[in-house]
């Protein structure tokens, strides 16, 4: 029996159990008040006599009957064991990262480059996630899905981890890749919706723009996060030459108002990432706006333990009125 988990639906029936040391100090009293005395010159004679069964075990029907008088006052407390434990009801959202892997994506002003600063911020936002399907669309010249919409972020991570700019044509199609990104959330069933848009560039590939691509979204009722990233100005860009890495300057060319309106079509918001400590902060604002609604019920259960305290008492009192009716039998 799991002692330590037993509760009492009735306590104070307990005090009760009090009774018990009174009756037994009557018991002893009771019994010297019938003993008779006598004297004695020597006690020689009776050294050889042994006392008999029934002597011997005279005091056990008064402790049978102790023990079932305890037995019953903690039948009536009500033991009982308890178990506790939550009923989780997750609403999970779905949610699609559109992910620019252009050329321009190789810059440094963020470390060691922007498309590798994505990544890991990426990755941080993915191990943050509980019960949300994350799916990944990556897109320059083209769009494609990277990942398809999935709770195993083990495995999505692992697809993002192979991402790098020129594994397509480039150029940005920002439409393309948001019209992507709409297949893929269009005939979710989740309450939430959620597409968060990573660019350094302006749209210049596709046979959808952005806006039209936008107006889809807010249709499917998709709500979209936009992030400029990049520098202010110029950024330094690695260029192979025949005397090894050289840096140019580049300048920044994100198309922030075209961002700001994806996000107000569809109720998103719009956020400028100009180094890894701001993008990180960007991340942590959505991942904040877009928490998981879980509802907890938590509940108790309890098994009574009354039948057994009851059996064992009974059983007592049987044992009680056997011996008393036989071996202890007292004569008339």
């Amino acid at each position: 029996m799991p002692w330590t988990n037993v509760t009492f639906a009735s306590p104070g029936v307990l005090f009760a159990l009090v009774l018990i040391p009174v009756l037994v100090g009557w018991y002893i009293r009771r019994g010297k008040a019938v003993t008779s005395h006598y004297r004695f010159s020597t006690l020689l004679p009776f050294a050889k006599i042994r006392p008999t069964l029934r002597e011997r075990l005279r005091h056990v029907p008064f402790a049978f009957r102790m023990f079932v008088l305890a037995v019953l006052i903690v039948a009536l407390a009500r033991p009982q064991t308890t178990s506790h434990g939550e009923n989780v009801y997750a609403e999970g959202i779905d949610i699609v990262l559109l992910l620019d892997i252009s050329g321009s994506m190789l810059a440094e002003d963020l470390q060691p480059n922007r498309v590798e600063a994505a990544k890991e911020v990426a990755q941080n936002f993915i191990d943050g996630r509980k019960n949300d399907r994350i799916g990944l669309v990556i897109f320059s010249g083209e769009s494609f899905t990277q990942c398809p919409m999935t709770l195993d972020y083990r495995v999505l991570k692992n697809l993002l981890r192979q991402v790098h700019p020129g594994m397509v044509e480039d150029g940005t199609a920002i439409g393309m890749a948001i019209a992507q990104g709409v297949n893929r959330l269009k005939d979710s069933k989740a309450k939430s919706r959620v597409m968060i848009l990573l660019t350094d560039g302006v749209n210049n590939r596709g046979e959808i723009d952005p806006i039209t691509a936008a107006q889809i979204a807010h249709t499917f009722g998709i709500r979209i996060y936009t992030i400029g990233v990049g520098t202010q100005g110029e950024a330094p860009y690695p260029v192979m030459t025949p005397f090894g890495k050289r840096y140019q300057n580049i300048p920044a060319d994100v198309d922030e108002k075209a961002l700001q309106q994806i996000a107000e079509i569809t109720d998103g918001q719009y956020f400028r990432a100009t180094n890894n400590r701001t993008l990180k902060q960007v991340y942590a604002e959505i991942d904040r706006l877009e928490k998981t609604r879980i509802e907890v019920r938590a509940y108790r259960s309890y098994t009574e333990l009354f039948d057994g305290w009851a059996l064992a008492g009974a059983i007592a009192l049987l044992l009680e009125f056997a011996l008393s009716g036989s071996v202890l039998r007292k004569l008339p």
